[in-house]
């Protein structure tokens, strides 16, 4: 996975020393995250200053993360894998985001538990009905 340090090395070095959150975006194949301290860009526009369309996020797993958890923004995009039933859809995000954003993590040193926050738990009232 290649993991781009946003807006510089340095600057997220520093921002890890001082424990100060963040945001990444991890693509959907795991070949690709960007991460930046959470006050330089939103998750879409994280994506614009390294060079992707705005309309790009719905092909990347979005967090906020710091050392004590990772908060994932759960939305599966309606084309995901081309699956064209929600609940095998939804399945198929939560299996493939928990083992990118894992990774992700992992490959930055990161050993923390990833959240799903209670607003973004909608999916998973659909495929408890």
């Amino acid at each position: 996975m290649e993991i781009i340090k946003y807006p510089s090395e340095e600057n997220v070095k520093n921002a890890v020393r001082a424990d100060e959150p963040f945001l990444a975006v991890i693509s959907f194949d795991s070949k690709k995250a960007i991460m930046c301290q959470i006050d330089e860009a939103e998750h879409h526009i994280l994506l614009m200053k390294n060079g992707y369309k705005d309309m790009d996020i719905d092909k990347f797993f979005r967090i906020v993360f710091d050392k004590s958890g990772a908060d994932w923004t759960f939305v599966c995009p309606p084309d995901y894998k081309n699956i064209p039933y929600k609940d095998k859809r939804i399945k198929a995000f939560y299996r493939d985001g928990m083992y990118t954003i894992s990774e992700f993590l992992d490959n930055i040193n990161y050993i923390i538990g990833i959240n799903i926050p209670e607003r973004y738990r909608r999916h998973f009232d659909f495929m408890n009905e």
